[in-house]
């Protein structure tokens, strides 16, 4: 279970600028939520200040009504797996790139999470399968790269789901491939996702249209697009 309140958030950055003005939000347990806007809007700033990579000026996150503050971080980002834009990938065997977020995982298991996260067909047609050594150089496409990422939070369980604009850096049919791992990573948890194609919120609870570290529409894909607005505006943007 994983509620989130997000309180009167404001963070300044040392340069002056304001990425976030008294910021306001309920995101109830088992949600799915998108976070829409122009580059430099606020989105990924409510995520790391949600990591706790820098904490707000003024305001509070609030996680099943306790202060992050009152929460180590090792113990916040136990409970949060993310899946960032950029891949990470080490020098080592895929099981062991796998297991990163369990180090006392089990073969079963690290299969067990690529065959939610569509990995498994990719991984069983490398040389040595799951005993294959990968690294960031080693040949994998982004979308394979990203795919063993999913994994990975998979393997972990978490009851907090973050994607920060994953799938910006493939093709559009491995994003097809990758949006199903993603179905599977947020069923039963709570989601945050920072969207960069708009084709991939339309099934969300809500979708929060930022701009300059403000909320200017919030609702799901259909009710923003009846009040021909701000996310009308982006949609239509983008898919003329």
């Amino acid at each position: 279970m994983a509620s989130l309140s997000l309180k009167n958030i404001c963070k300044k950055y040392p340069n002056g600028f304001e990425a976030v003005k008294d910021f306001n939000l309920e995101i109830a347990d088992k949600e799915f939520i998108i976070f829409v806007g122009p580059s430099g809007c606020g989105k990924t700033t409510i995520i790391n200040l949600l990591m706790r990579f820098y904490d707000p000026d003024e305001g509070e996150f609030l996680i099943n009504d306790i202060s992050t503050k009152d929460i180590t971080k090792k113990s916040l980002r136990e409970h949060v797996g993310m899946v960032l834009q950029e891949t990470w990938i080490f020098s080592g065997t895929v099981f062991e790139n796998i297991a990163y977020a369990k180090p006392n995982a089990t073969l079963d298991e690290v299969k067990e999470a690529a065959r939610k996260a569509q990995a498994n067909k990719f991984i069983e047609r490398l040389p040595q399968g799951y005993d294959t050594k990968i690294s960031d150089s080693s040949g994998l496409s982004v979308g394979e790269k990203q795919l063993i990422c999913v994994a990975r939070v998979m393997l972990l369980e978490p009851e907090i789901v973050i994607l920060d604009e994953a799938t910006s850096n493939i093709d559009i049919r491995t994003e097809k491939l990758l949006n199903e791992s993603f179905r599977q990573l947020f069923e039963g948890r709570t989601s945050l996702v920072v969207a960069h194609r708009l084709s991939t919120i339309i099934s969300s609870d809500l979708i929060v249209c930022l701009k300059d570290g403000a909320i200017m529409e919030a609702g799901n894909h259909q009710e923003l697009l009846d009040k021909k607005g701000f996310y009308y505006d982006l949609f239509n943007a983008q898919f003329k």
